[in-house]
């Protein structure tokens, strides 16, 4: 019997191996494989919780940015809180917990993130990213 992997399945898997060693070599310092992951093809954007652009070639210098700033990540995680696929689109809502060194100094951080992804050649491109840090207490 031959079992065709759905839409969804093979997006998460490629969210969960190939989009998760981008932003694990990002925050080590490393934005190749993050530039392998973005789409090049517009409208890309980036409302990023430190630094925002719009345009691939903005959001390319964003990350270089930050690869120069990020250095010897201890700790990575992602909390997938809700994903999606329809057709060539897709989108994932999750958390990343990150502890790094930002300009020399150790940070330990959460972020409150929505992608929005398209499969461009077979292959899934982030187009959008909306990220914020998660606030320290709660508001009532």
């Amino acid at each position: 019997m031959n079992v065709r992997m759905s839409d969804r399945d093979e997006f998460l898997g490629w969210f969960e191996i190939t989009w998760r060693a981008a932003e694990v070599a990002l925050h080590g310092g490393d934005a190749g494989p993050r530039f392998e992951t973005w789409s090049e093809k517009e409208p890309v954007t980036l409302f990023g919780a430190w630094l925002s652009a719009s345009g691939a070639a903005e959001v390319r210098e964003v990350f270089r940015k930050l690869a120069d700033a990020f250095s010897d990540a201890t700790s990575s995680e992602v909390e997938l809180i809700a994903a999606d696929v329809s057709g060539d689109m897709a989108y994932t809502v999750h958390r990343e917990i990150t502890q790094t060194v930002v300009d020399g100094q150790p940070r330990s951080y959460v972020l409150r993130v929505t992608q929005v992804y398209r499969r461009e050649d077979g292959q899934w491109k982030v187009v959008h990213r909306h990220a914020d840090e998660e606030p320290e207490s709660p508001h009532p």
